[in-house]
């Protein structure tokens, strides 16, 4: 195990009817803003119950954040938080809601000629302005760590960044904000729980035998409870784990000390910046590629992961990895997630555009030994496409 420092300051509010006490989490005259989507927590009682907690206080409101928030869309909200003197924000929403309102966070203080700098050129962070978060949709992680992933529409870029400056104050989970989600929401959130998981698990054995458990049990969980939610929507408790499953994923806590691998969220954002095909979505894709291009250097990991999430023990070795890739997409189908580009529209043309931007980017060595070539990005893509 590698030498490590953890710190994660964030709190949680977990469990029904924990919205009505934000209040408590907020300076009592603090002028805050709230930030949301396209409008859906206007439907489904959340923005009712937000709004209760936070009567009386000074409170303004920028809606229409997108999913794979935009950069010319965040700006807009930071101008307001300048003009109107915003010290508090509220991200109400999925991981691109908070996504975007950690943009707004660090930009609004930004001393620089252009906040994209923040993002394209990871200008450090100096300060930022608090936020909190009441999450609807589980999936990113965003609501217990520092990172944020941002497209500048006019460049089709999507690229992430992070500061400890940015971990929210609290972030509220009530499984009950996430009933009313659609089935094709519902299904990305338990593939991009299930794919940051992966993707700090299976690597190479790093004698951390603890982080790998942790990592399976995460793993297991999901398999069990993902299609429950995606079967019984207002299943509390199915919702409830899958919920926990996804802050703990990527709360930092299953990666300390291990080495990680980000191929297929670097991959797979190009996809989505080139063909606005969800996050989740893209990793459903990909992942199965890359395990099976990289299985040389996975392959104590991937004969581990056969054995313990899918219980594949009989077979060469070969046959025991592809099985487990085999039920991995499987089991991405089983929550409405195609794992194919052609079930996009996606033809195997856009296969030398990704590599093309990705070495734009300088990222010709991916992955958890800096050595995932171009040419073997296209070999995990050929083989999904």
């Amino acid at each position: 195990m590698d030498n490590f420092a953890f710190h994660n300051p964030v709190k949680i509010l977990f469990g029904k009817g924990q919205i009505a006490h934000i209040g408590a989490e907020i300076p009592a005259d603090a002028r805050i803003l709230i930030t949301y989507g396209g409008g859906s927590i206007k439907a489904n009682g959340v923005y009712d119950q937000v709004k209760a907690a936070l009567a009386g206080r000074t409170v303004l409101e920028f809606g229409g954040i997108e999913p794979n928030p935009r950069y010319e869309t965040l700006m807009k909200a930071v101008e307001i938080v300048r003009t109107e003197k915003i010290d508090f924000l509220l991200a109400v929403g999925g991981g691109s809601v908070l996504d975007g309102t950690k943009f707004i966070a660090a930009a609004a203080p930004f001393q620089g000629e252009d906040a994209w700098e923040i993002v394209a050129s990871k200008t450090p962070i100096t300060s930022a302005v608090p936020l909190g978060a009441v999450l609807t949709l589980p999936a990113t992680g965003s609501e217990m760590n520092t990172f944020s992933v941002v497209t500048k529409w006019e460049t089709q870029t999507k690229l992430g960044f992070a500061s400890d400056l940015l971990f929210p104050k609290f972030s509220v989970l009530d499984p009950e904000t996430t009933f009313s989600l659609p089935l094709r929401q519902v299904g990305n959130g338990v593939v991009d729980a299930f794919t940051h998981t992966m993707e700090q698990y299976l690597t190479y054995p790093a004698n951390a035998p603890l982080q790998d458990r942790f990592a399976e049990s995460i793993l297991l969980t999901l398999i069990e409870e993902g299609p429950k939610t995606y079967a019984e929507p207002t299943n509390y408790e199915a919702r409830a784990n899958v919920m926990w499953c996804a802050t703990m994923a990527l709360n930092g806590l299953i990666g300390v000390g291990v080495p990680q691998d980000w191929a297929t969220h670097m991959i797979g954002h190009e996809l989505t910046a080139l063909h606005n095909i969800d996050h989740g979505r893209t990793l459903a894709i990909v992942l199965p590629g890359v395990l099976s291009v990289r299985r040389e250097q996975k392959k104590a990991k991937l004969l581990q992961y056969a054995e313990r999430i899918w219980g594949i023990t009989a077979g060469s070795e070969d046959e025991r990895i592809d099985g487990a890739i085999a039920k991995t997409r499987t089991f991405f189908e089983s929550v409405g997630v195609p794992t194919h580009l052609s079930a996009y529209g996606v033809t195997v043309e856009t296969i030398p555009v990704v590599i093309e931007r990705l070495v734009s980017r300088g990222m010709t060595g991916l992955g958890e030994h800096q050595d995932m070539n171009p040419e073997q990005v296209s070999k995990a893509l050929t083989i999904s496409a």
